[in-house]
């Protein structure tokens, strides 16, 4: 079956570049067992762009370090797949099987499948220069000397349209601009050309022109390389401008996913039309009041039993929401959604 893509093209499906399958990540603590991402499942085709949307704290970002395999401890994957098909002769792998630290799991680390952060400061040791941590990701996954690295270097800079990269390579990351730090931290995630870009809130902390610039550029380099994506936000404009299509999570389960027109124009699950009711829209009046979503995110100690939503749901159907867990069910083409509603 056909995708569509944000430019208008049509992408043919193929094999899943990345398949997700009964995904569990827990974490032990003294308080008790945080299952901060509860059986999550999904795929991303080549090319395509995946958008993973939700509050703050429904296992979005945990799901991303879990493909990465670095989830911060006491977290540990506990149960499910992740398929990953690897560049050439590579082949498929299940990368929960791989060690955190091996041989095979730091090839893909970086090279195969690249993170860029919410905030690039994090990315960038601050007594090193910016060129020289390109350098060292680029001879830590390909045979080139220093000299070709930091050729390679100044090449991605400027690609990436960073201003005379001939000297920002030798600067240190606070000498940079926002903006400039999120384009130089996107040039060391694709220096070694990625089939995957993993972008956990790439634009949060950037002011609306340049969050623009951002996005326009990676949506060439996308066009360019032929790269998937998979975008982590909480904003929903920014899904929409993006991906291809949508996952929606809440408290570490995917509660809906659908390709991204059928998000915005047939939501199903309560959370998502909630979601989509808090924002502003070009259509509201002047003044007119925001729906938010009522309640909060349950704290992870505080799971309540059946649907983790029906606390907040306006649709809540006491004594099954409460008492049973929904399951993902499909309710249209490539349109799945885990309610009651929906038998």
């Amino acid at each position: 079956m056909a995708d569509s893509q944000p430019n208008g093209t049509t992408a043919i499906a193929t094999e899943p570049l990345l398949s997700v399958r009964g995904l569990k990540v827990q974490f032990a603590q003294d308080e008790g067992t945080v299952k901060a991402v509860d059986g999550v499942s999904f795929d991303l085709q080549p090319g395509a762009t995946l958008g993973i949307v939700g509050e703050s704290g429904c296992g979005k970002s945990v799901t991303a370090r879990a493909i990465l395999r670095i989830v911060d401890r006491p977290g540990r994957i506990t149960a499910g797949e992740i398929w990953f098909q690897r560049p050439g002769a590579g082949g498929r792998v299940d990368v929960t099987r791989l060690a955190a630290n091996g041989v095979e799991m730091r090839a893909i680390r970086g090279a195969e499948i690249a993170l860029i952060f919410q905030e690039p400061m994090s990315s960038f040791s601050p007594v090193h220069s910016v060129g020289s941590q390109i350098v060292e990701a680029i001879r830590l996954h390909q045979r080139v000397d220093r000299r070709q690295a930091h050729d390679r270097a100044i090449e991605m800079l400027r690609r990436v349209g960073v201003s005379s990269p001939e000297q920002r390579v030798g600067q240190l990351s606070n000498q940079l601009s926002g903006g400039l730090r999120q384009r130089a931290m996107i040039a060391m995630a694709l220096s070694c050309s990625p089939t995957l870009l993993i972008a956990d809130e790439p634009t949060t902390a950037l002011d609306v022109t340049t969050q623009t610039q951002i996005l326009d550029l990676m949506r060439r380099l996308q066009r360019e390389d032929g790269m998937a994506i998979m975008l982590i936000t909480h904003d929903l404009g920014v899904v929409a401008e993006m991906a291809t299509d949508v996952a929606v999570m809440y408290l570490g389960r995917v509660v809906e996913q659908a390709p991204v027109d059928a998000i915005f124009h047939d939501p199903r699950h309560p959370y998502t039309r909630a979601l989509l009711r808090s924002i502003p829209s070009i259509r509201s009046r002047v003044r007119e009041r925001l729906t938010p979503i009522a309640g909060a995110v349950p704290h992870p100690y505080d799971r309540p039993p059946g649907c983790p939503f029906h606390s907040r749901c306006p649709e809540f159907m006491a004594g099954r929401c409460d008492r049973e867990e929904p399951t993902l069910r499909p309710v249209g083409p490539q349109h799945a959604v885990s309610c009651f509603l929906y038998p």
